[in-house]
């Protein structure tokens, strides 16, 4: 009888049009990736899938609107770090909790970053970068998509490794720090490949290196290669409301696994840098708990605010 019951609520799902919630404004990493997810399961479930797009507050307006919602696996978080693993280290008075609140749908796709600086830089390598950040403290501006992101806590963490110091500019999301940099307002910049590409390709940026253990852009260094072997993680990942049945997580997860395995789902994220990850739920929990761990401890050892 219980395996009846736990075939019935997968086959149960879904009864209408799902929803993908992405926390951040169009045109980022993660809306890149919820955009190929969602033409990905459109197909595997002969349902339609949509993204919505609810950015604001470091990605928390977002996460509330999934927390809240009915846990019948027709609403979902498409989430980059900024709000499972960062966010509630820094913001103390979240109306949810991200623990208690979701569950660990699928880890989704590895997102390396890009330090990308201005081709007018006199550094051809990031040691070289980096030591005229120690030389010249703050004189050198960064933007990122705020403080609860992985754009500028990898910075902070180059800078312990390196005694570097930057001048931080905090922008409401990563498309406006990509106007701030390209119109020149700041230095550089710590952006998804994804979306750091174009520019690459266009010779508006100079990328010094990527944070993954792979090379994605040509000729460019990993972190490590660079002589700074740092793991500054990037995911874009799929949650659901606290409350949505086993059976349905479990559900949904195989089809987002399936829906990345796809030849042109494939295709448009290997085209994106964007590598997937076939974790179950529970190891992606397991991951997550890692993850949030880290963060904090970077937050911690450097003080850092929601307000700095």
């Amino acid at each position: 009888m219980a395996l009846a019951t736990v075939a019935c609520a997968q086959d149960a799902w879904p009864t209408k049009p799902v929803k993908l919630v992405v926390p951040s404004s169009p045109g980022g990493g993660t809306d890149a990736y919820g955009r190929v997810l969602a033409l990905g399961l459109t197909e595997t479930l002969g349902q339609q899938v949509v993204v919505e797009n609810r950015p604001g507050a470091s990605g928390n307006i977002g996460a509330e609107l999934v927390a809240r919602s009915a846990p019948d696996g027709s609403t979902l978080l498409v989430s980059a770090n900024a709000s499972i693993s960062i966010g509630p280290h820094l913001y103390k008075n979240l109306s949810f909790d991200v623990e208690r609140d979701f569950v660990p749908i699928a880890r989704g796709v590895r997102a390396p970053l890009a330090f990308c600086v201005q081709p007018s830089i006199p550094a051809k390598t990031l040691a070289e970068f980096l030591a005229l950040g120690k030389r010249e403290p703050d004189k050198y501006a960064h933007g990122s998509a705020g403080n609860a992101s992985p754009t500028y806590l990898g910075v902070r963490m180059l800078e312990e490794l390196s005694g570097a110091r930057f001048l931080h500019v905090p922008y409401k999301g990563m498309g406006q720090a990509y106007q701030g940099f390209l119109g020149g307002a700041i230095h550089f910049m710590l952006p998804d490949v994804a979306t750091s590409l174009p520019h690459i390709r266009s010779g508006k940026a100079t990328p010094l290196a990527v944070t993954d253990k792979t090379r994605h852009v040509p000729n460019v260094p990993t972190l490590a290669e660079a002589g700074f072997p740092l793991d500054i993680p990037g995911t874009f990942s799929v949650l659901a409301p606290a409350a949505t049945p086993p059976a349905i997580v479990q559900r949904i997860s195989a089809e987002v696994l399936k829906a990345m395995r796809l030849p042109s789902i494939a295709e448009k994220l290997d085209g994106l840098a964007l590598i997937p990850i076939f974790d179950t739920p529970a190891e992606f929990a397991a991951a997550l708990k890692k993850e949030r761990e880290m963060w904090g401890a970077v937050i911690r050892r450097n003080g850092i605010t929601a307000e700095q």
